[in-house]
């Protein structure tokens, strides 16, 4: 409450010197003193501890013109900034009402007004206050931009297409990588319709519009996958490892499903082989023991992973290698190394695995678009945060 008040204090002087200098305007021989008493009423409410009634006063008095315009614009965001959106939409639709505002002015109030909706979460009215912008031709850039948060809000995504394409021919901007997006959730709406060839059409023009899309990749792995064609699926999700290998974390469980799919364990262990080498850490080690367990043994096993970890530990190494350790007849620590577990979980589960390299939000799952600050393709697994399989 002390912080609003101090924050009005100077707002009330403003209107305070606004109508004495109105007052001197009318009658240069008036006293400058000789202020509204709406002015001293709303002083009295400030003094009391009665923002709300204060506010009131102020914009009751402040009446619109072009020496009051920007108090009020000033005002309102002042109260949206603090959260305070009731407040914010009623000064400014206060401000529209009135019939003294130029047209960039009105303009600019609808703007504001369109802001205070979308913080209040009302989207269909700020989506239409953009919309008559971008009729007027006025504040344009902005009010596409909004209305592009508008409709991924609302999972929209022809209509972002339709305001990203907008948004490049008005200011130049490159917004290949977001309309790629646009169109892999596309696909993923016509895949879940059952409209498979749409789906198909929508990951190549993702592809088409921006080459280094691995989410698009990775989406036609799965439909190929899907539909039996395990060769076509490996390429893929191969391809993909190859344009970002912050991913192989994400794509390596698929790719061992599909080669075991084709039953070729002989090609997957050269592969995984290799990602080992080139990638220690990246889960490839864990699918290897697999492997060897499945070909030669739990020893032969627990062995390798033994190697793996006094060359590079992690913790999904070492609570594998203590699952195999348990099982053996000739451990002697089987009691020791299963109260391990339960505490190696925990830290496993509670450990975010992702973050946004833009902002630095963290997450326990990948998201394609940060929460945060709304980037795409800007979340990565976090170094040391190796794939389950």
């Amino acid at each position: 409450m002390q912080e609003l008040l101090l924050l009005l204090l100077p707002v009330a002087a403003a209107s305070g010197w606004l109508a004495a200098r109105k007052s001197v305007r009318k009658d240069k021989e008036a006293c400058v003193g000789e202020t509204s008493p709406v002015y001293f009423r709303g002083l009295n409410h400030l003094l009391n501890e009665e923002p709300d009634k204060a506010i009131d006063a102020f914009v009751e008095m402040l009446e619109v013109d072009s020496d009051t315009v920007e108090t009020h614009l000033a005002l309102g965001n002042l109260f949206r900034r603090r959260g305070e959106v009731e407040r914010a939409i009623r000064i400014h639709q206060n401000l529209i009402a009135r019939p003294a505002l130029t047209r960039d002015q009105r303009a600019q109030a609808l703007l504001e007004l369109g802001q205070d909706y979308m913080r209040a979460g009302l989207f269909d009215r700020a989506e239409n206050l953009f919309r008559e912008l971008k009729e007027t031709k006025l504040h344009v850039r902005p009010a596409l931009n909004n209305l592009l948060v508008i409709y991924e809000k609302e999972r929209d995504w022809q209509a972002c297409l339709e305001v990203a394409d907008q948004l490049e021919a008005l200011a130049g901007e490159k917004l290949q990588l977001q309309k790629s997006h646009y169109h892999c959730e596309l696909a993923l709406v016509a895949k879940a319709q059952g409209r498979g060839s749409d789906a198909s059409a929508h990951l190549k023009k993702a592809v088409g519009i921006h080459r280094g899309c691995v989410r698009a990749n990775h989406l036609q792995a799965q439909f190929a996958a899907g539909q039996g064609d395990h060769r076509a699926a490996i390429r893929l999700l191969r391809q993909t490892v190859e344009q970002e290998a912050s991913y192989l974390p994400e794509v390596l469980p698929e790719i061992v499903a599909n080669y075991r799919q084709l039953g070729d364990l002989q090609e997957l262990r050269g592969y995984l082989q290799e990602i080992a080498k080139a990638r220690p850490g990246a889960g490839a080690e864990l699918a290897i023991a697999e492997l060897i367990k499945e070909q030669e043994g739990e020893v032969a096993a627990a062995n390798f992973l033994a190697e793996q970890l006094a060359r590079e530990p992690t913790l999904t190494l070492l609570l594998r290698s203590i699952e195999l350790n348990a099982r053996l007849p000739d451990s002697q620590s089987a009691r020791f190394l299963e109260g391990l577990r339960p505490h190696i979980h925990r830290l496993l589960d509670e450990k975010p695995h992702y973050q946004c390299v833009n902002c630095g939000f963290a997450a326990k799952t990948l998201h394609w678009q940060c929460p945060s600050c709304r980037g795409w393709s800007t979340i990565r697994r976090k170094a040391g945060c190796e794939a389950e399989l």
